[in-house]
């Protein structure tokens, strides 16, 4: 099942809007221990005092450099501010980091409080931050006309697109706009864009390029939204805009200058993944070939799925299966040579690669910027930065793994929400998995043939008691959901049933919505 973020589009006081919150305010009340929503009182007192802290005299001035910054329109906590501009050689990336570190020293209350934390928790009707909010979304914050401290990368990039030069300073910055994605994409589709945003898309379609060569791969599947109408639920497709891609592009080709860095200087935590197995790959290959669109061996991983369009029931499949190709991922720490992995990869971005362009977001972001200035600078990091490194990556793999589940459990009970107005009528759904009969060890019971089944409208995944081929185009039925349970029951649709007048799947890629 290809899980997308959910984002709730509803005003408060509508009866759907009401329930998903007071439902998610149960999910997290249940994981109290573990899933802190409020700070602690030392936590807020210190980054209050952090917030009115002021900047170290020795920092370079670059608030005379136009930043802009360009996220969702709703986001308050922005990481990254950029300019961009066109070389002799080729291009030149200035990419402004929050500089989290200044406002949070290591081993201090809100140093503590984000290492239990380990990331910002996005659900569909709220955020729960990795700090404060008068830090995440005030002081350490590149908001427009607000002078603020940020690392500042200064990347140098060939005709191509290849990082050829790479800096990083401590400096202050001024973003003078805060761009949002859906407002920008319509004025380049309208030519009516900036330069700076022509820039973006140019270089963007160059590092999807050398993504390409380097046999890189990304998913091509929409996201998903909630809108509430009064007493219903409505669950929606989000196609992100290409300018989102290229926006992306900039943030991948940091954290790959960041991982060569440390590669090279022999300290960091890099954000690692596994190649896929041989097996896997076999598997999907024969998959691809089943669904009538084959793999061809001359053409690279990433390369086929960027050819496939989710509106079409074979793809779909395939898009969900390609999921299972690359799993393991972690984070790698290391302060000496020889601690460096054997690979040290990620295999989907068939580059080594860290994380470092959302500090306030995510907790392994602070240490990898932190350890990169130091080598790039040419000081020695302290020790006391070299003994956190190790104890990053459990505290970000644990972090994951209880965000997930929640995340998970949100996820279900929109659905089950949405759902709820649809019992009794019938669907059109593209088989994305199929599952053989099986019976239990004793020879009694077991569960039937089942397949997976992916709903064009709304947009969920189910799991239905038929027998049908991946790819397939099936017609089921809605019998009852149980909000409380986060369980639906959907059956085989007899052929005669008439079908509720939503999107079908097409085999030609076009007519979804």
């Amino acid at each position: 099942m290809l899980l997308r973020p959910l984002t709730l589009q509803a005003p408060r006081g509508s009866v759907a809007a009401d329930e998903i919150r007071a439902g998610i305010d149960a999910l997290i009340a249940d994981r109290a221990d573990d899933m802190p929503v409020e700070f602690p009182a030392d936590v807020l007192a210190a980054a209050e005092e952090a917030a009115g802290r002021a900047a170290d005299e020795d920092r370079a001035d670059r608030t005379d450099i136009p930043f802009i910054t360009l996220d969702p329109a709703s986001s308050t906590d922005l990481d990254q501010a950029m300019h961009l501009s066109r070389t002799a050689g080729g291009y030149r990336v200035l990419y402004a980091i929050a500089d989290v570190p200044w406002f949070v020293p290591l081993h201090g209350p809100i140093d503590t409080e984000a290492r239990r934390r380990g990331e910002t928790v996005y659900l569909p009707d709220r955020r729960i931050p990795l700090h404060p909010e008068v830090l995440s979304e005030g002081a350490s914050s590149l908001l427009p006309e607000q002078p603020t401290p940020a690392f500042v990368w200064d990347l140098q990039l060939d005709e191509r697109g290849e990082v050829r030069d790479v800096g990083l300073e401590r400096a202050m910055v001024r973003s003078v706009a805060k761009l949002a994605y859906d407002e920008v994409q319509q004025q380049l589709d309208a030519g009516t864009s900036d330069e700076m945003m022509l820039l973006l898309q140019e270089i963007g379609q160059l590092r999807a390029q050398l993504e390409s060569e380097r046999g890189g791969a990304s998913l091509n599947v929409p996201e998903q939204e909630v809108e509430a109408d009064g007493d219903h639920v409505r669950l929606t497709w989000r196609q992100p805009n290409p300018i989102e891609d290229a926006n992306a592009q900039i943030s991948l080709m940091t954290g790959m200058a960041a991982a060569s860095v440390m590669l090279e200087h022999g300290a960091g935590i890099l954000r690692t993944m596994p190649p896929a197995q041989e097996q896997a790959v076999a598997r999907f290959r024969r998959q691809t070939e089943a669904l009538g669109e084959p793999w061809s061996t001359a053409q690279r991983y990433g390369d086929y799925l960027r050819s496939l369009d989710w509106r079409n029931p074979s793809h779909l499949a395939l898009l969900n299966q390609a999921t299972s190709l690359f799993r393991g991922a972690g984070y790698h720490a290391f302060t000496s040579a020889e601690q460096i992995p054997e690979d040290p990869a990620q295999a989907a971005i068939a580059a080594p690669y860290a994380h470092t362009t959302a500090p306030l977001r995510r907790l392994v972001d602070r240490f990898v910027l932190l350890i990169c200035h130091h080598h790039l600078t040419g000081t020695t990091p302290p020790a006391e930065l070299l003994a956190a490194l190790a104890e990053i990556p459990e505290a970000m793999q644990s972090a994951g793994s209880r965000v997930g589940q929640l995340e998970r459990e949100a996820i279900d009970l929109v659905e089950m929400l949405a759902l709820r107005a649809w019992v009794g009528e019938t669907f059109p759904a593209a088989v994305i998995e199929r599952r053989e009969a099986s019976t239990n060890s004793d020879g009694n019971g077991g569960a039937p043939t089942r397949v997976e089944v992916q709903l064009i409208d709304p947009p969920v995944t189910a799991w239905v008691p038929l027998d049908a081929q991946m790819g397939q185009v099936v017609r089921v039925r809605l019998e009852d959901v149980d909000v409380a349970e986060r369980s639906a029951r959907f059956v085989a649709a007899g052929e005669s049933e008439p079908t509720t007048e939503h999107a079908e799947p097409t085999t030609e890629g076009e007519g979804a919505t």
